[in-house]
């Protein structure tokens, strides 16, 4: 597999409570763009997002924005990108931005957050893409989320093959080592069914 040259990061459209979390944002923005990879996100100008885009363009890197119109005309959007592209749903959204994408990682935040990184996540262990995926656990945020997937392992729902594809670090030097080594094995859903 060739390695990761742009990099979709999922994260909060707020910036959280701890300061930790802005500043994870911007260790990750920077280290990107040190490292000559892209930044493909949702191409907001607030909260984490607005952190992780502003620490990338400063340290010279190039970010990509893709963001629904609707998101646009609410002046939510970063009008300072090196690409912004407008599409007319989150669907649109999802897609494209995954087309753009060689690896993913999720930051902390919310629900979007959460929709987006596990429906990539979906689409490697269905197969329909072999690209690797990584958490940056930022102050154990995600060890509740990374437990149920572990619950989920030991109730059948999910295969241990498809858990052990998730990389996870709380360090963002460390998580992108992960990614960058990574090859994503093709491992069939249908795994499950056979040890049903």
């Amino acid at each position: 597999m060739q390695s990761p040259q742009r990099i979709c990061v999922f994260c909060g459209s707020n910036a959280g409570l701890r300061p930790a979390y802005v500043l994870a944002a911007q260790q990750l923005g920077s280290l990107l763009a040190q490292k000559g990879l892209t930044l493909v996100y949702g191409g907001g100008r607030i909260g984490l997002m607005g952190k992780l885009a502003d620490a990338v363009l400063d340290a010279g890197g190039e970010a990509i924005g893709v963001i629904p119109l609707a998101l646009v005309q609410r002046e939510l959007a970063h009008h300072g990108l090196t690409d912004l592209r407008i599409v007319d749903s989150m669907h649109e959204r999802k897609a494209l931005m995954a087309e753009l994408s060689d690896a993913f990682i999720a930051m902390p935040g919310g629900y979007g957050t959460l929709d987006e990184f596990c429906e990539i996540l979906t689409w490697v262990q269905l197969g329909l893409q072999r690209k690797p995926c990584g958490v940056l656990n930022v102050n154990g945020y995600f060890d509740a989320l990374l437990r149920f997937f572990d619950h989920a392992v030991q109730e059948r729902f999910i295969h241990p093959a498809h858990r052990e594809m998730l990389a996870i670090a709380q360090d963002s030097s460390v998580l992108l080592e992960k990614l960058l080594s990574s090859d994503v094995p093709a491992v069939d859903k249908i795994l499950a069914k056979l040890e049903a």
